[in-house]
């Protein structure tokens, strides 16, 4: 009976340890997830967008901000660039917007032409606007169906998870139209 009595004894005092030493950071807490919205069912959705990328010209909306490297000019590696892009319903680019495509991408390989896209779908229509889809991983240009992880999002997307399918659909030295199917699981 001691025995037992000893370990529960210690076990309540590595609890009570555990907790002091948390809140003694100042920066580590608990939290109920009842508060964050956890408690809801998890929805499933799928978004259909199209952005259209402006590489030249005065209202360029995909920018190169450091170019390749000259000896790595077929797989474009060491290019980093800057995208802002409108959001469109349909592939024509007069369609209704929606949102933006913010973020930047590199060329990150040296044997093919791959680019690590970091971006975020910030929506402005209805129940979405404000909120967020945040896009991180490998776009391998020359498949023609890509698949891209969803790590997160912000506002209705908090703590969303999923992927994205890309493909071109035009590519020119000017411009090109680019198609998104996000499947994304969310509260």
């Amino acid at each position: 009976m001691a025995s037992k009595f000893l370990i529960f004894s210690l076990l309540v005092s590595f609890q009570v340890l555990t907790f002091t030493l948390a809140d003694e950071t100042g920066f580590v807490g608990t939290v109920n997830p009842k508060e964050l919205g956890l408690h809801k069912t998890r929805k499933f959705s799928h978004f259909k967008f199209f952005f259209h990328e402006r590489f030249t010209g005065s209202n360029a909306t995909s920018v190169t901000i450091v170019p390749p490297l000259t000896n790595y000019s077929t797989t474009s590696f060491g290019l980093v660039g800057i995208t802002d892009n409108a959001l469109t319903v349909g592939s024509d680019p007069n369609t209704k917007v929606v949102g933006r495509i913010e973020g930047l991408y590199a060329g990150t390989s040296q044997t093919e032409f791959n680019l690590l896209l970091v971006v975020n779908f910030v929506l402005t229509e209805g129940k979405y606007n404000g909120s967020s889809i945040a896009v991180l991983g490998r776009n391998r240009i020359s498949l023609k169906v890509r698949e891209l992880p969803v790590i997160g999002g912000s506002g209705v997307f908090k703590f969303a998870r999923g992927y994205a399918e890309t493909s071109t659909l035009y590519l020119d030295a000017n411009r090109s139209t680019i198609e998104y199917n996000i499947y994304v699981s969310h509260y």
